[in-house]
């Protein structure tokens, strides 16, 4: 078997497609560009298709990464240009590469968030933002695999970024992994005082992801 690493966007109606529903897509994408897939062993096999961060459903991404595993050894530069074709409105793929780092040095994510309000932002709202996100503790409740816990996200976050005005936009880098930091946990803080932050709707979109020393990770 041989590798092949993926950097894809997912954009548009493609947010709205699960993380099983994604592999699926991905491989039947893969097979109509004539790419043959290495497969499990066993009962019930299944094409070797690993996500670096699987994404929550509705957030979009300019930069997801996924590892296939094909019997070929196979040149990758030209496998956008045929793979794409076979994918719906919302996925494509932006560059394929021979991987040279696991997935476990990812360490955070690079997020653009937009918050909206139905009755308009509140007044001061981005400074209030910037305030509550600098703070020192902000304790949130995760769902872990030992159970319901409380974490100081405050340490997870870092490089927060507030502009707009009816609309509240915000760029942000969070923990990826150990403890890895979700959108939830971010309109979670608005807790106590700053519950009027809270948005009515929001949207989040992935834009980098970095190693340790804030290297873009590949």
């Amino acid at each position: 078997m041989y590798r092949i690493r993926l950097l894809f966007s997912k954009t548009g109606s493609a947010k709205f497609i699960s993380h099983l529903d994604l592999m699926s897509t991905l491989a039947r994408a893969l097979r109509r560009a004539g790419v043959r897939l290495s497969y499990s062993e066993g009962f019930n096999p299944h094409p070797y298709l690993s996500v670096a961060l699987p994404l929550s459903v509705g957030c979009g991404s300019l930069c997801e990464l996924v590892d296939i595993g094909v019997e070929d050894e196979l040149n990758p530069d030209g496998l956008p240009e045929i793979i794409n074709p076979a994918l719906p409105d919302g996925l494509n793929i932006l560059d394929a590469y021979l991987p040279q780092r696991k997935f476990i040095d990812i360490k955070w994510i690079g997020l653009s968030v937009s918050f909206h309000y139905d009755n308009g932002t509140p007044v001061g709202a981005a400074k209030k933002l910037e305030e509550r996100f600098a703070a020192d503790i902000i304790n949130v409740t995760k769902k872990s695999k030992k159970g319901i816990c409380t974490i100081n996200i405050a340490q997870f976050i870092r490089d927060v970024a507030f502009t707009g005005s009816d609309v509240v936009n915000f760029s942000v880098k969070v923990s990826a992994q150990e403890p890895s930091i979700n959108p939830k946990d971010l309109i979670a803080a608005f807790d106590g005082d700053y519950s009027r932050l809270a948005p009515d709707h929001s949207s989040f979109t992935r834009t980098e992801v970095y190693d340790r020393d804030m290297s873009v990770f590949r």
